[in-house]
């Protein structure tokens, strides 16, 4: 069985009074939200040597809210077996060596809040809920017995250690009884004394009262009147002490025998050692006990601020005790203790066990007092993590649950050597980073925004930077100083400063000198230096370079922008990913190979990792900024998002990647290939970073509260789970807690109370996530901060996190029970309304009409903001068909001219008057500004109220006369709220009373309309304030109200076009509809604001084939070009994944500038077509949707293409071919792998082939010739090799002679011809081996082996290649030869022709290159194995990793078991360095033309051939075997071909 990953694991549960225990033999465990953690303490459990004796080995996992109860069963025999229980309602019963369910029951139908294992009946366990209910339950009967004794809340329960029938009972009240469940749960003792909840109940482990010399009328403060009822003694109740525990500060010792209290311990008050603690933080008290086993006369019992006790019980009158750990500072606990349990280890040594609210679990020697071990845990998500460049093995955590940890990875004398930095950072720490050069500086990021740099080295508190995000910080990085940083002199400025990007999607640039100075954000940078125009993307990562010379930021929609310093100049825009990045990194620069630096790899919310190679674009330095559209490398497997990624500083393109779904899984991101996956998280991973000072191993966090040290060659799989497995594992964390709805009380503010010293954060809950997740931190993460009962209300800061400590208060009675299940405290939460506000019928919308319009399909959305573009960008008269679209869609008023938007308004207005709401329409005119009209018609209609007369100030003669006319009486309140009085004015009824004069009718109508906003009536409001004029006081109200559709409407109808306002208001809807997924109306936010560019990206965002087609034709008709050329080509891709052939030209037709592209379509289909005949029909596809000169069959497949370009695309003449060639020379695909997906595979060959046809049209041939040969290198080193004879069947049928002739003898293309040549001789001769050795399947072993040869990775190839030759030959070469068998004339002229393949300066080019692939391979090797040794030294981690750890390593090996023989003649470093150079001085001596083309192996072929002849005697010339074996003998001394060489001369 291999050992566990090494863990640093959640916190033990708090406020439950039995939730960890220990067994005999070593095993402890407590309960860790919904789990169990186990951990072997002793000599036995395999802890590295001088290390102290523990380690975590596994986790019970079943439950799926919080265990509240952890017990084990300590009779002899059953040692395996334990008991938890959860708030979701079960008792399971476990085997510790299996971890698994033995049995269970739900017998409680309330909080279970105590459990424990009878230590005299070994299958009974008895169990307690909160409203007062005890279980009973016989583990080998399965039968149980109900028991109500007391209708209290049940705190803690014990039973007898003496007598099986016994259990004592806590109550949260304070009362103590002792029942017999024998006689259905009679009560012997009902003890009162205590008057607050009862936390621990403790028998005495001694039989009898002889032990404590008590005299009871020394203790004076207990009454002479017995506490419960006189009973008679009785064998039951003879001679038996119990300690109890209280929250009132009090332990009290009880007599069985009597029913009374013998004595009473006050907790002392003692000054707090070792700082720690703030003593104006009033801390919750818990109170547990412990008797230790044959020591009757001494109690432990924790204290108030976690100190442990030892009480000496002889002398009672003297209240003597001895505190814990005196010896050392700072070793006792911090905060409050709430569980103590014994163990007894192998070695007889006696020990407790503490767990704690400061989240550590330690370990003490009940000999000395003196503290062992501690155990840290983690008491939220682990968040980041970041290992110090300068202090190697110092990894930071950032959790949270507002604290760092700082591990020390490399501790000699402790695995868990853990230090806590809590101060100054009050909120989860959502982001880490080291500063490069300086020791101990580390900077932090929080979720409120913060970000301070610590120095760890010191205790002085954390520096804050004046400057916060608005929202969570996802990313710092250390970076060159950028203006106007950048801009002071030399001894002005730091050499490096800090880099954060929040949640709101900006980057600061802080000073590390000067962090209370202003942090400045790089977006004016960034826009001035490129003269953007447009929306700048919302930034979600960022990482700089090693060199400090280049930026990669990461967007949310998407894109990854590469900027140079010092002015930031934007170099490329990758366009790979399209969804949120959430994760970005640069390739180390101290690799054996240097050009590797300039891999970037990201990861997404889509779940693909892409790898980019900007070697070209760094090197290049081109004026204008070029957009990337295809990656280097793609890794696929995962199956949610990619959340963290760290490339491996000891290995050259290996990476490591955490994601949703549960794993970290290592890549050789090279090959495209999964190596390792690991699944030993419950949750969802945030965070993963590679150890730099172990090769194999890696530290990953999760939510599930844990981070995980592991090893990578102890890994079962070697990719991510698909299918069943996926949902296995998320059913695996879905296991997690799940919140219970609770009826809520009536809201009201928290006190934000200090913060205490020794953490963040109170206890964070263990409910699921339900809220979004983006950059893997999430705003409602699931993590809860501990309530104490509500306070007073006090002002809360905006902003600032709000945290409550552990109050003692009288009215506790709900916070005991659910204690771990608080809600949490999330930054300024919406206050909850009234019930009679919550009831309230909602107000009328105003815009109804283009409201429900702005809600139909996506076709008719899409189909709105073509038109909106085509109106707002013409550049003359709008056509007939425009015109007419935009009477139709008169909603679009909204965001085009203001004609438009009256048409709206007018028939909103239409149809309020049809719906009976003649008042909004009112206030739709008024919006118009025509108040005049709005009287008329209300006074025409008989519909005058008392708010249009509100409103109207000015018209009042007019509406004297009005209401002369209509002979209409004004009734006016006595108290009227919208006219404040003055209404009373215009009546002259009372001519004497004083008149109020015009000045004050807009202060009326003002007061008026605030009152309107404290009744939620904020359009109301609005239209009063436009009834005086105010239009942009009345716009302001409606937007900061979120009613942003009226706001425009006023806006636009009242104010100048080009008003900035109008903008404003456009832009900041649009943000938020882009935020909220309403990417189309988002769209028409942007095109109102005259923004084509941002309209086209957000409609693209979706994803989907229609809307990247309808952002395409925007971008076009807004003259964006390059925005629409590289949206078709995205919508055409996406409609090759579903084979629609017709839509993907259709797409590309959209712009000229795609014509090439279309070109290469057309070839793929055909070809797509060709290979799809050549199928069986039962696995044909029929969802494709061919073009109908697809459909045809006549002529080769050359001649169709051509005839398709010539009569469908207009391709005819050499120039059109050459303006083609040229568009399509600038696209470049990188090399293709094994694990490239077939249908890129096919894309990226048909370009290739697409280059040579148009070449040939074009009659040059010596660019033909080079692109023919790339589309074959890709057949062949992605392993295809039926792709490969296609490819030379459909375009060289004829052999290669023809173009031999095109290109003459002086061609500058002739290295590529004979590499080209020897290709296909290389695939005949295959065919040939074949047929002679009988059907073999495609898809055998060469086929792999040859796929990674030419890779530019020679030492990968060779380890393929030991096993290709020989597996694939030596079983054939078993059949007897035939000499029989003949050879037709062409097979004989094809062999004669092999000579062309064996090139003696190709194999000692390759003999070399694989020279030089193993010489690396060797140096990897020492340098990893002398890393192992020193770690081992320094460490002496040995025993972690075990011998399984070993024979793991060795696995990948095992294959070149030839190689062993060598491997034990060591070879020194001087040497190997001697070889290397000396083969790349002889590799450098070879021409450049053979250097640059590939060649195939040419011992491979000798192989083959000599196979052949061994088959076929006579048919392979004596001569050419005689030069294959020469050829073989000279060059086949590399390890990948010796054992071949052998067997084939024995």
């Amino acid at each position: 069985m291999k050992p566990e990953p090494r863990t640093l694991p959640p916190s033990p549960n708090w406020y439950c009074a039995r939730c960890s225990d220990a067994a005999p033999g070593g095993i402890f465990g407590f309960a860790a939200r919904t789990s169990v953690f186990l951990v072997h303490v002793g000599p036995g459990a395999g802890a590295s040597p001088g290390a102290p004796p523990f380690r975590v080995v596994g986790e019970l996992v079943g439950h799926t809210e919080r265990v509240s109860g952890f017990t084990f069963s300590h009779h002899p025999g059953q040692y395996n077996l334990c008991a938890t229980s959860s708030d979701d309602g079960t008792v399971k019963i476990w085997d510790v060596e299996t971890k698994a369910v033995v049995t269970e029951h739900s017998l409680h139908q309330h909080t279970i809040s105590a459990l424990h294992w009878s230590p005299t009946v070994k299958d009974l366990i008895v169990s307690g809920d909160e409203k007062g209910v005890v279980f009973c339950y016989w583990l080998n009967r399965n039968d149980s017995q109900h028991i109500f004794t007391e209708p209290r809340t049940i705190f803690c329960l014990t039973c007898s250690p003496h007598h099986e029938d016994l259990v004592a009972i806590g109550y949260k009240d304070g009362i103590v009884v002792i029942i017999d469940i024998s006689k259905k749960g009679e009560v012997i003792h009902r003890l009162r004394g205590h008057d607050d909840e009862i936390h621990s109940i403790a028998w005495c482990p001694l039989f009898g009262e002889d032990c404590l010399s008590i005299n009871q009328e020394e203790n004076s403060e207990e009454p002479d009147i017995p506490n419960g009822k006189l009973i008679a003694e009785t064998p039951i109740t003879k001679g038996c002490y119990l300690a109890t525990g209280s929250k009132d500060q009090t332990i009290r010792i009880w007599s069985c025998s009597r029913g009374r209290g013998i004595m009473v311990l006050k907790l002392p008050f003692l000054k707090r050692r070792g700082g720690g603690v703030d003593p104006t933080v009033k801390e919750r008290l818990w109170l547990t006990l412990h008797w230790p086993k044959n020591q009757p006369t001494q109690l432990v019992s924790s204290c108030f601020g976690g100190e442990l006790l030892l009480w000496d019980l002889t002398q009672s009158w003297r209240r003597k005790y001895t505190l814990f750990s005196t010896s050392a500072e700072g070793q006792n606990h911090s905060r409050i203790v709430f569980n103590l349990c014994p163990l007894k280890t192998e070695d007889g040594k006696q020990l407790l066990l503490s767990t704690s609210m400061d989240r550590d679990v330690k370990c003490w020697d009940m000999a000395t007092l003196e503290c062992c071990w501690t155990l840290p845990s983690l008491g939220g998500f682990a968040y980041s993590l970041a290992f110090s460049p300068v202090d190697v093995g110092c990894l930071a955590i950032g959790v949270g649950d507002g604290m760092i940890r700082v591990w020390n990875t490399l501790s000699i004398k402790n695995n868990y050597d853990v230090k806590n930095f809590w101060q100054g950072v009050k909120s989860k720490v959502t982001a880490l980073c080291w500063h490069p050069n300086k020791e101990g500086c580390l900077a932090f990021g929080t979720d409120d925004g913060k970000v301070g740099l610590y120095d760890t080295c010191s205790n002085k508190p954390p520096q804050i930077s004046s400057t916060y995000h608005k929202k969570t910080v996802y990313r710092l990085a250390w970076g060159p100083p950028v203006p106007p940083m950048s801009l002071g002199g030399e001894g002005d400025r730091p050499s490096l400063t800090l880099y954060s990007c929040g949640g709101e999607g900006i980057v600061l640039q802080h000073n590390p000198w000067k962090l209370s100075g202003e942090a400045f954000d790089i977006n004016k940078l960034v826009r001035d230096t490129n003269s953007i125009r447009y929306k700048l993307p919302v930034h979600t990562e960022i990482s700089w370079k090693g060199d400090g010379k280049v930026m990669a930021l990461g967007n949310e929609d998407g894109s990854i922008e590469i900027f140079q310093v010092p002015n930031l100049k934007l170099l490329c825009t990758i366009q790979q990913h399209h969804k949120l990045v959430n994760a970005i990194v640069w390739h180390h620069e101290h690799g054996s190979r240097p050009e590797l630096s300039c891999l970037i790899a990201s990861g997404s919310n889509n779940a693909v990792i892409y790898v980019h190679n900007l070697r070209t674009v760094l090197e290049s330095n081109s004026e204008s900024p070029v957009t990337i559209t295809e990656p280097f490398r793609t890794l696929s497997g995962h199956t949610a998002k990619v959340t963290s990624l760290a490339w491996s500083p000891h290995h050259d393109g290996r990476l490591v990647s955490a994601c949703y779904d549960g794993t970290a899984q290592v890549w050789d991101a090279l090959r495209e290939e999964p190596l390792f996956n690991f699944r030993g998280h419950r949750g969802r991973l945030l965070c993963v970073v590679w150890s730099p000072v172990d090769p194999e191993c890696i530290y990953s966090g999760a939510d599930d509260f844990c981070v995980y040290r592991w090893l990578t060659s102890m890994q079962d799989h070697s990719r991510p789970p698909q299918g069943k497995k996926c949902i296995e594992l998320e059913k695996k964390r879905l296991s997690q807690p799940k919140p219970k709805l609770k009826k809520k009380k009536k809201p009201t503010l928290r006190l934000p109370v200090k913060q205490d010293s020794s953490i963040g954060n109170e206890e964070e809950s263990i409910r699921e996530n339900s809220g979004p997740i983006e950059n893997g931190v999430s705003d409602q993460d699931g993590e809860e901060e501990a309530q104490e009962p509500e306070l007073p209300p006090s002002p809360v800061v905006a902003g600032e996190a709000v945290s409550c400590t552990a109050v003692s208060m009288g009215f506790e009675k709900s916070k005991v029970t659910v204690s771990n299940k608080a809600t949490s405290l999330k930054k300024e939460p919406p206050k909850e309304k009234p019930d009679a506000l919550l009831k309230k019928r909602k107000a009328r919308s105003m815009l109804p009409l283009s409201t429900s319009l702005d809600h139909r399909s996506k076709e008719e959305l899409h189909r709105d903001c073509l038109i909106l573009a085509t109106a707002t960008h013409a550049k003359a008269e709008l056509n007939e068909d425009v015109s007419a679209d935009l009477e139709e869609r008169f909603h679009l008023g909204l965001f085009t001219d203001r004609a438009t938007l009256y048409r709206m308004m007018e028939a909103e207005g239409k149809g309020h008057l049809e719906s009976g709401h003649p008042e909004l329409f009112h206030q739709l005119m008024l919006w118009k500004g025509d108040l005049k009209g709005v009287l008329e018609a209300a006074a025409e209609r008989g519909e005058l109220t008392d708010s249009l007369v509100a409103v109207a100030p000015v018209g009042m003669c007019f509406l004297k006369k009005c209401l002369a006319f209509k002979n209409v009486p004004l009734k006016v309140p006595q108290h009227s709220q919208h006219l404040g009085g003055w209404g009373r004015g215009i009546t002259n009824s009372q001519p004497k009373r004083e008149k109020v004069t015009w000045q004050y009718l807009p202060w009326a109508v003002e007061a008026t309309g605030k009152q309107l906003c404290f009744q939620d009536q904020y359009v109301k409001a609005a239209s009063y304030l436009l009834s005086i004029h105010k239009v942009y006081e009345a716009v302001e109200l409606l937007k900061s109200n979120h009613f942003y559709r009226e706001a425009i409407a006023v806006a636009k109808a009242r104010l100048r076009p080009g008003d900035p306002v109008l903008k404003d208001l456009y832009l900041s809807w649009g943000s938020i509809l882009e935020r909220d997924g309403h990417y189309a109306i988002a769209a028409k936010c942007y095109l109102g604001a005259t923004s084509a560019y941002d309209a086209a990206k957000v409609l693209a965002r979706k994803g989907d084939a229609a809307s990247l087609r309808t952002a395409a034709e925007l971008a076009s008709i807004a003259g964006e070009s390059e925005l629409a050329a590289s949206l078709a080509l995205r919508c055409a891709q996406e409609l090759l994944l579903v084979k629609n052939w017709v839509g993907a030209q259709e797409a590309l037709g959209l712009l000229e500038s795609l014509q090439g592209q279309r070109l290469v379509f057309c070839l793929l289909e055909l070809l797509c077509r060709h290979l799809e005949e050549k199928q069986p029909p039962e696995v044909r596809s029929p969802s494709s949707v061919y073009h109908q000169w697809a459909t045809g069959s006549e002529g080769t497949l050359v001649q169709r293409v051509t005839d398709v370009w010539r009569s469908t695309l207009s391709v005819d003449t050499p120039e059109q071919c050459r303006a083609a060639l040229q568009k399509l020379q600038d696209v470049k695909y990188p090399s293709a792998t094994s694990n490239t997906p077939f249908r890129q595979l096919l894309l990226h060959v048909c370009h290739d082939l697409t280059l040579a046809m148009l070449s040939q049209q074009a009659a040059s041939w010596e660019e033909a010739v080079p692109a023919l040969l790339q589309a074959v290198l890709r057949s062949y080193t992605s392993g295809n090799f039926t792709l490969m004879q296609e490819i030379y069947s459909a375009f060289l049928p004829d052999g290669c002679d023809h173009l031999r002739d095109k290109l003459g003898d002086l061609s500058l293309a002739t290295a590529a011809f004979k590499s080209l040549e020897a290709f296909f001789i290389y695939g005949q001769l295959y065919e040939v081996w074949w047929a002679l050795c009988g059907p073999v399947p495609e898809s055998s072993i060469w086929v792999k082996s040859t796929a990674s040869e030419e890779q530019g990775e020679p030492e990968d190839s060779t380890s393929a290649k030991d096993t290709e030759p020989g597996a694939t030959a030596l079983p054939q070469s078993s059949q007897p030869p035939d000499p029989g068998l003949k050879l037709s004339a062409e097979t004989e002229h094809l062999l004669s022709a092999c000579r062309e393949l064996f090139s003696e300066r190709h194999a000692s080019l390759q003999t070399f290159q694989r020279t030089v692939a193993e010489i690396q391979e060797t140096l990897a090797e020492m340098i990893r194995q002398h890393q192992k040794s020193q770690l081992c030294k320094a460490m002496a981690d040995g025993p972690n990793r075990d011998d399984p750890s070993q024979e793991t390593e060795q696995l990948p090996s095992q294959p070149q078991s030839p190689s062993r023989e060598e491997r034990k003649t060591p070879v020194s470093l001087p040497e190997l360095t001697r070889r290397l150079t000396e083969a790349n001085e002889r590799i450098a001596e070879f021409p450049e033309s053979i250097k640059a083309w590939p060649f195939p192996d040419v011992l491979e072929c000798c192989l083959v051939l000599l196979h052949i002849g061994s088959q076929c005697p006579g048919a392979v010339n004596p001569e050419m075997q005689q030069q294959a074996q020469e050829l073989l003998q000279k060059y086949g001394h590399t390890r990948a071909y010796r054992r071949h060489c052998q067997t084939l001369h024995t």
